[in-house]
């Protein structure tokens, strides 16, 4: 989705990486096709959509701000803060590679590479 992500650790049930998106970037719109995750936002500030079946929102997030990606979700993020927006994902079942990850249109024009 172009954002930074960096895999802390994975057990067979999940895996946990830390990710950053730096200033005024949003990310590419996708959907997972066989993970769920939770997400736990620990720095700056920004909007997060969720599209699932017919029920869409866009969630304000900053650190504390928690949210979960269910598997078949359509989501994508931005950054609206002068600092890199950063958080931990938990995964379940862990990562298994960039297939996992399939484009989808977006609410915003992606700017991240």
């Amino acid at each position: 989705d172009g954002s930074q992500i960096r895999v802390l650790v994975s057990v067979p049930a999940g895996s946990m990486a830390h990710c950053t998106l730096p200033p005024g970037q949003t990310s590419k719109a996708v959907t997972h096709r066989t993970a769920d995750e939770v997400w736990y936002f620990l720095a700056g500030r920004g909007e997060v959509w969720r599209k699932l079946g017919n029920q869409q929102e866009t969630v304000e997030v900053s650190p504390g701000v928690s949210l979960s990606i269910p598997v078949g979700t359509r989501f994508q993020f931005r950054n609206l803060s002068d600092s890199p927006l950063e958080f931990l994902l938990v995964t379940m079942p862990p990562w298994p590679g960039s297939h996992e990850a399939q484009a989808v249109r977006g609410r915003w024009p992606a700017t991240a590479i």
